[in-house]
């Protein structure tokens, strides 16, 4: 008996070596194909950047009568936002490759504990990365270009040279969200089309060609070029609360003026200390505790942020100091609990949102359900119904955004803007942690299905991810009103910076909406996220064609593919290679498209139609980028939860007609939620800062009026 034991333990030990190795080869591919994709984009990125530095340089030096000082200290910080962005990027995506095998490991284990805090350290180890990465580069910088202007009355130089660091963050955010974004969903696309619709295999077999492009994908788009917008967010937001509140030194030295840094560093200590709430305080051990564990993490910092920035306000900020009204040719005089409740107020508001996007994307809540419902009719009604909640879903955020900004404002003019937009992001490190989550969790889950795992660890990743959907659909909505308040920061900083240039000549009184060429820019601002999601959405559709008919070549070429247990392994490479080279083809006409829009227009038609272009695009970006983002969530979600019925029930569960009708709403929503809407947040931003960037250029071309002579 004992040597039939030793038989049984050798052929454990010989399954085991065999998960083992399949493991390593299933994590090698999904790190290569990510390697080498975003090294691709990343030479075109630092081509666009050497090109770019050049131009900045010579119209920022051209614009301040050839002040090469000041155009060459924005040309660097353009350089050193760009190359940080990238950094943040890549880390996001190593660590997350890393991570993703690591945790399917660990779902092999019993309890919740271990596979959670794998996925979740994963997304605190770039969160905390990139956050403190980005403050201390940009605050560095900042002490050497004190060492060029060190006479506070100077810092106003200072601080628009230092714009050029958020310019640079969002320019490498633009193409890897974009380009990210074209990649993964072409090969997610791809791979449920012709994978779940037409040939009902699970999603992540791995007899499907596309699967391991697809998991690729999570890693480039969701984590890489997620983790380069929070980052240009973060770098825009405190560029534009510097410009307004440059003046503060004057009166409260150099502690005051870069309080705006100090909020985002309290952010990193609260968001760290939280952190051991969902790791070790409150540890998972149950299915149900795994949303409730991330969601605790949002609401946790924001409440503890409140006390936090009080005190960092009455330690930082003088007893009182003047600002110079955004509108009109008087002085404002602010206290830091002014300050304080700007920041907080931002970052109430930015939780509120997240769970508003919360009951609109997660099946607890009625709005998913009803879209699961509608699946019953086909996958019509789906499309129908998903479009509608989207639509419904922008009326609270908006509210609550309209009311942020008309409270700081009256606290603080558009310096409390500045800094409510600094809230929202106030607990960024938080954001991400959650956002990298659910990318891990997701390519986990792949990683079982391709190992061929036991259901078991595929049925704990499944409800891990679940809870990163949901999670990561809150995230975006902090995102995309972040977003929208530092376009409203930048475009505030913009009209600042085109006064002062002007002697206030030029916007004296604010900006005259009914002048006939801003209020023409106006409209066309309002049109450009329109091109642009049509744009990234045909761009997704043709990669997603492309890999349709790969992926039906290998089936029909080697219909042993199918098999329950084929002999040959697909040809992945084919896929990724559709991918990557789509990705990198079609990410560059969205992005020149937004960076020449700007800057053409301050050049040809004056500062008054870019200050119509600005405000009609953020009004359009903000509403269009909620609805596109929480109809994706919920049709994402809406299958999801069909997929958890059981065969019997009324919706089918996972296979039947009404699970396909859900595939299709899903696959629709994939550009909508993961490439569209998200990359929008970029579109309003980055035509602010460019703006910004370039307003003296813009205001010495005629006085503001441009080479058409429009003022």
């Amino acid at each position: 008996s004992a040597r039939e034991g030793g038989g049984d333990s050798a052929s454990l030990v010989n399954d085991a070596d065999t998960t083992t190795r399949r493991l390593i080869e299933i994590y090698l591919a999904i790190y290569d194909g990510a390697e080498s994709f975003l090294r691709a984009e990343y030479r075109i990125c630092a081509m666009f950047v050497a090109v770019f530095t050049i131009i900045i340089f010579c119209l920022v030096s051209w614009g301040t009568d050839w002040d090469t000082t000041r155009g060459g200290l924005s040309a660097l910080s353009f350089l050193l936002g760009a190359a940080t962005s990238i950094v943040s990027g890549y880390v996001g995506m190593k660590v997350a490759v890393y991570s993703n095998v690591r945790t399917t490991i660990s779902a092999q284990k019993p309890g919740w504990k271990e596979c959670f805090n794998v996925a979740f350290r994963a997304g605190a180890v770039t969160g905390f990365a990139l956050c403190g990465f980005g403050i201390l580069i940009l605050y560095i910088t900042m002490l050497i270009y004190r060492e060029v202007y060190p006479d506070p009355q100077d810092w106003v130089y200072l601080t628009e040279a230092i714009t050029g660091y958020g310019l640079g963050g969002s320019s490498v955010a633009m193409f890897g969200r974009v380009g990210g974004g074209i990649y993964t969903k072409a090969a997610d696309v791809g791979a449920d089309l012709v994978g779940k619709v037409v040939h009902g295999i699970p999603e992540d077999d791995p007899r499907n060609p596309a699967t391991i492009a697809d998991n690729v994908g999570d890693n480039v788009g969701d984590v890489a070029g997620m983790g380069s917008d929070l980052f240009g967010s973060f770098a825009e937001s405190t560029c534009a609360a510097l410009v307004i509140g440059s003046s503060v030194g004057i009166i409260g030295g150099w502690d005051a003026m870069v309080f705006p840094i100090i909020v985002s560093a309290v952010g990193i200590v609260v968001c760290l200390l939280c952190s051991f709430l969902a790791t070790h305080i409150h540890p998972v051990r149950e299915e149900y505790q795994v949303e409730k564990a991330l969601k605790n993490q949002l609401i946790s910092t924001t409440i503890l942020m409140v006390p936090a920035v009080y005190l960092a306000a009455i330690a930082f900020l003088p007893e009182e100091f003047v600002l110079k009204s955004t509108v009109g040719p008087g002085f404002d005089t602010l206290h830091p609990y002014e300050a304080w409740l700007s920041v907080s107020i931002g970052a109430v508001g930015g939780l509120i949102i997240g769970l508003v996007t919360e009951y609109y994307t997660s099946h607890t809540y009625l709005p998913v359900r009803e879209v699961a419902e509608a699946c019953k009719t086909g996958a019509a009604t789906n499309m129908i119904y998903g479009i509608a909640l989207g639509y419904k879903s922008v009326v609270i955020p908006v509210i609550v955004l309209a009311f942020v900004i008309w409270g700081s404002f009256s606290l603080g003019d558009m310096y409390g803007v500045s800094l409510a937009a600094i809230g929202f992001l106030s607990n960024l490190a938080t954001s991400l942690t959650i956002d990298v989550y659910g990318p891990v969790c997701d390519n986990a889950g792949g990683i079982a299905e391709m190992a061929e795992l036991a259901s078991s660890v595929r049925d704990k990743t499944d409800a891990l991810d679940a809870a990163g959907n949901t999670t990561a659909a809150i995230g975006k909505g902090f995102a995309i009103g972040s977003a929208a308040l530092v376009s409203l920061a930048l475009f505030g900083a913009f009209v600042t910076r085109i006064r002062f240039a002007s002697n206030d000549t030029l916007f004296t009184n604010g900006v005259n909406i009914l002048e006939p060429v801003a209020f023409a820019f106006l409209v066309v601002g309002g049109m450009i996220p329109y091109a642009f999601a049509a744009m990234t959405m045909k761009s997704v559709g043709k990669a997603a064609m492309e890999m349709v008919c790969e992926v039906q070549r290998q089936f029909d070429e080697n219909p042993g593919l199918l098999d329950e247990h084929p002999v040959e392994r697909p040809d992945y490479d084919a896929c990724i290679a559709i991918s990557t080279k789509a990705s990198l083809r079609e990410m560059i006409p969205p992005g020149a498209m937004v960076l020449l829009t700007p800057l053409f227009t301050g050049l040809f038609f004056g500062v008054n139609a870019i200050a119509g272009l600005l405000v009609g695009s953020l009004v359009s970006s903000v509403q269009l980028a909620i609805s596109m983002s929480n109809s994706g969530g919920a049709w994402d979600n809406a299958k999801k939860y069909i997929e958890k019925m059981p065969r019997d029930s009324d919706l089918g569960g996972k296979g039947s007609s009404i699970h396909k009708a859900a595939v299709v709403g899903d696959t629709v929503g994939d550009p909508f939620k993961d490439t569209s809407g998200p990359a929008l947040n970029i579109v309003m931003k980055l035509m602010a800062v460019l703006s910004l960037v370039f307003a003296d250029t813009f205001f010495s071309i005629n006085n503001g009026g441009g080479i058409f002579k429009l003022n």
